[in-house]
């Protein structure tokens, strides 16, 4: 990329301890700490400065770890809704769309807002890192990596379930670097985190981290901002579907950012964070008012994954008890985890495309059915500033538009697999 970047300065925190330390490496965890907690980014730059639509993702640059730009992103696009809007009666309903929407002004190929966590993780490892990266997906995470990394030439080994690799479709071949093993089918996506973990452990390999590592949270945040610069304000509620609360929880470290910040408001959003029936586990846990998560059988929660629409939504460890996590951002910003099932979600998703004019992705849809759900129960009221956050859409338009090219598992593994096994294949897929 030939813009003038120059990254900005910034350390770690342990959201735990408070203890400050420097970035060095690729470090997911506070050294020295035995309690598991999050670490957060602290940069230098106390008020962020937006650049022009043609840097992509890396308009906002100034709050995000990296230390290099890649070539071909594109940011999150808010915009004030007419037609929803006035379909539901609410007259400050802005929507920030992650995805395909040439005419809205945002082109991510995957469709997914994945691409956010994708060009800020694959920007913060620098050039001489010889690892090669590691990462698991119920799917839309895993397209936006193997795009990211085909294009700019970075190793990468993603781990999909076997059931969910028709997500992994490209408008063109996936470079060589990129290579795809499977938990094979009946397995989710708790399995496939359990065979990248194997894999992870092995010299040569390094994870991305998931919710651990920054650069993901902070790319994810880019919808947050994008929403906060573009009202002028921080909103009153975030509406977003959640598998792992990720998004959630770099919405809630965005906010107390742009507080911060000083010229959008002191407030803190609330966080109204949604699943996909009958697969509810975060929204069970905070039912109960339990920072840990619940007992769920492996063979049930398989089971409830198989029946509900949305598989990204399908994390069954997520980071919510962990400290900084989404437990904590919700008991800090006030918030609710809302429920939607798979018809109100097909409601949702038709009532977008037709009152807005592109289609959602399922997860998206049942974020869309809460907000529905929360206006007509009178949660939310027709004045209140409400970001609804479109975490995917324009997949139809996209692959309308091009030629599609799939993606195919090198090795499919049993649900638990030998790890010597596992080892042994996969070092020789990287051998050749």
């Amino acid at each position: 990329m030939s813009k003038d970047f120059s990254p900005t300065k910034y350390i770690l925190k342990s959201f735990k301890t408070g203890k400050e330390f420097n970035d060095e490496g690729w470090i997911l965890d506070a050294p020295g700490e035995a309690e598991p907690t999050l670490i957060r980014a602290i940069y230098d730059k106390k008020q962020i400065e937006v650049k022009d639509d043609s840097w992509g993702l890396y308009k906002f640059a100034d709050w995000l770890p990296i230390g290099r730009m890649l070539e071909g992103s594109s940011a999150p696009v808010t915009y004030k809704s007419e037609g929803l809007a006035k379909e539901l009666g609410l007259k400050n309903l802005w929507i920030t769309f992650s995805g395909y929407w040439p005419e809205k002004g945002t082109n991510m190929k995957t469709a997914s807002f994945k691409e956010t966590e994708a060009y800020s993780v694959c920007g913060r490892m620098t050039e001489d890192m010889k690892h090669t990266l590691v990462v698991a997906s119920a799917g839309n995470t895993s397209r936006a990596f193997a795009r990211v990394c085909s294009e700019n030439n970075i190793p990468l080994l993603i781990c999909v379930p076997e059931d969910n690799i028709d997500a992994l479709w490209f408008d063109a071949p996936i470079n060589d670097c990129v290579k795809l093993i499977c938990s094979k089918s009946g397995s989710d996506y708790f399995d496939a985190i359990h065979l990248s973990n194997i894999v992870a452990g092995m010299e040569g390999f390094i994870a991305e981290g998931g919710a651990k590592n920054v650069a993901r949270r902070d790319g994810m945040a880019t919808t947050m901002l994008s929403a906060t610069t573009t009202i002028g304000e921080i909103p009153d509620y975030y509406f977003q579907a959640i598998g792992s609360g990720t998004g959630a929880i770099a919405a809630w470290e965005a906010n107390l950012r742009l507080i911060e910040d000083g010229r959008f408001g002191n407030k803190k959003m609330k966080l109204m964070v949604s699943q996909n029936t009958p697969f509810t586990p975060i929204h069970d846990a905070w039912k109960a008012d339990s920072r840990a998560m619940l007992s769920l059988d492996d063979n049930l929660a398989r089971e409830q994954v198989e029946a509900i629409v949305a598989k990204v939504l399908s994390n069954r460890k997520p980071p919510y008890p962990i400290a900084g996590g989404l437990y904590d951002a919700m008991k800090d910003a006030g918030g609710e985890v809302l429920l939607a099932s798979n018809e109100q979600a097909a409601h949702a998703g038709e009532l977008f495309l037709k009152t807005e004019g592109n289609d959602i992705h399922p997860a998206s849809a049942i974020a869309t059915a809460t907000l529905i759900d929360a206006v007509k129960d009178g949660t939310v009221k027709k004045d209140d500033l409400i970001m609804l956050n479109i975490t995917g859409g324009g997949e139809e338009k996209f692959k309308a538009e091009n030629e599609l090219f799939y993606l195919k598992p090198e090795i499919v593994f049993d649900i638990n697999p030998n790890e010597e096994e596992v080892k042994e294949k996969v070092a020789k897929l990287f051998s050749k």
